[in-house]
């Protein structure tokens, strides 16, 4: 059974396509059922380039992404959401709508911030060192989550898991 995991930030424009461009990629590569989706409280309507560019040059197939909005995963017919991740402080304050989970509840929550790339310093070039950094560092937590026996851990030992990876 496919593990969907939904990734929010605001805009839905900048870290959480990130994580989902990493998230998807990774599990290609590894063989895993997992399927990452992202979205946002407030969606800009649009994804930041320099997101799409560091996704671009480093392998990963960004055609069809777009800022959506996370009520679209609350919707009759949405992915049965088993993971929410939050990745910018502002969509982690937020109340969020009701998800349903795949397991039949709720989806499990945590939070792994990462400062906005898009306010970084140093015109252009500062800019995208700061995307490139950021996807690296998601990359890094969502290999530790696919390396998590996500089909047999229970709710909560999934949660403390998942805690422990947005320490690292």
């Amino acid at each position: 059974m496919t593990t969907h995991v939904l990734i929010l930030c605001t805009h839905n424009s900048a870290r959480s396509v990130l994580g989902e461009g990493m998230l998807n990629h990774l599990a290609g590569k590894l063989g895993r059922d997992v399927q990452a989706h992202s979205a946002g409280s407030a969606p800009s309507g649009r994804i930041n380039p320099f997101a799409i560019e560091v996704l671009g040059n480093a392998g990963i197939e960004t055609s069809g992404y777009r800022s959506k909005s996370w009520d679209e995963f609350s919707a009759n017919g949405a992915p049965p959401v088993s993971i929410v991740i939050t990745v910018c402080d502002s969509a982690a304050a937020e109340q969020c709508p009701v998800f349903f989970g795949g397991t039949g509840g709720q989806p499990v929550k945590v939070h792994w911030g990462y400062p906005d790339p898009s306010n970084a310093e140093g015109g252009e070039e500062g800019k995208r060192r700061a995307f490139e950094l950021t996807r690296q560092a998601i990359g890094y937590r969502m290999l530790q989550l696919l390396a998590l026996p996500l089909q047999t851990l229970d709710r909560r030992a999934l949660q403390t898991a998942l805690v422990e990876i947005g320490k690292s």
